[in-house]
């Protein structure tokens, strides 16, 4: 892949994946919006890996943000071969009550800053013949949980139209859809992990290499360890008053697990 670029780099699944392909000898565009962070993880993996790894300070909920990351993508010095769209988070509130401003960023960040990376990225490795998009969702795509459910719908059904699109390209576009894994995501959504039983919980570290396997092998929607690809098996078939039921906003589809 050459260089990688990964949003929301300096945390959870995308700092997992940032790790792992350095160790791969990939280099590195880290995108996150604080720089302190940034160049702290920087630092480490740069001393780690030997690896070369950029900084670039960007805030995907705003219009300058993403144009920052998109100019870097467009830039053929030192090309992006692999582009993570892993930013994203945890909005912690009902919709109705909740704040508007957190919930238009929200879709800001991994609907609209999606599109537009995956745009742009999509157009140079088509042209270059090579490449690889990776969006981050969820297996929350497939329930009715709020806003986040939808937001990670739309992007598992975004990818599976993008990697159609771009067949016979040598490009590819996958999605990937964990369950619930150990990072401090909930945490910071105001969640207590604790509503969920300790089965249901994935490594960060399983769930970065299976969606790097998945990209290798050109899959478009990867759905890591079997117990989630049933539910999300589960999830396809049942009927939506019951998924309503038990995976709506107000149940912690512990009965899916």
């Amino acid at each position: 892949m050459g260089t990688a670029l990964v949003t929301g780099a300096t945390s959870g699944i995308g700092l997992e994946l940032a790790w792992q392909l350095a160790a791969a000898n990939h280099h590195l565009v880290l995108v996150a919006r604080t720089a302190e962070r940034l160049e702290s993880t920087a630092r480490r993996i740069r001393a780690a890996a030997g690896v070369d790894v950029e900084v670039l300070p960007a805030d995907l909920a705003t219009a300058d943000g993403r144009e920052v990351v998109a100019a870097r993508i467009r830039r053929d010095e030192r090309a992006i071969g692999l582009l993570v769209n892993n930013a994203g988070f945890g909005l912690g509130q009902r919709f109705v009550g909740g704040d508007t401003a957190r919930e238009e960023q929200a879709l800001a960040v991994m609907v609209h800053s999606v599109l537009v990376l995956s745009k742009v990225a999509a157009e140079s490795m088509v042209a270059r013949r090579h490449g690889a998009i990776l969006n981050v969702a969820s297996v929350a795509a497939g329930t009715a949980m709020g806003t986040y459910a939808a937001h990670k719908a739309w992007v598992v059904r975004f990818t599976e139209g993008l990697a159609a699109e771009l067949s016979g390209t040598r490009v590819t576009a996958t999605a990937l859809c964990p369950g619930l894994v150990r990072t401090e995501f909930h945490a910071s959504a105001g969640v207590d992990p604790s509503v969920w039983p300790s089965i249901g919980w994935i490594d960060v570290e399983r769930v970065a290499t299976a969606g790097l396997r998945a990209v290798r092998r050109g899959q478009v929607v990867c759905v890591p360890t079997l117990r989630y690809g049933a539910i999300a098996a589960v999830l396809k078939v049942a009927p939506r008053a019951l998924v309503r039921r038990v995976a709506g906003p107000g149940a912690s589809a512990r009965a899916l697990l």
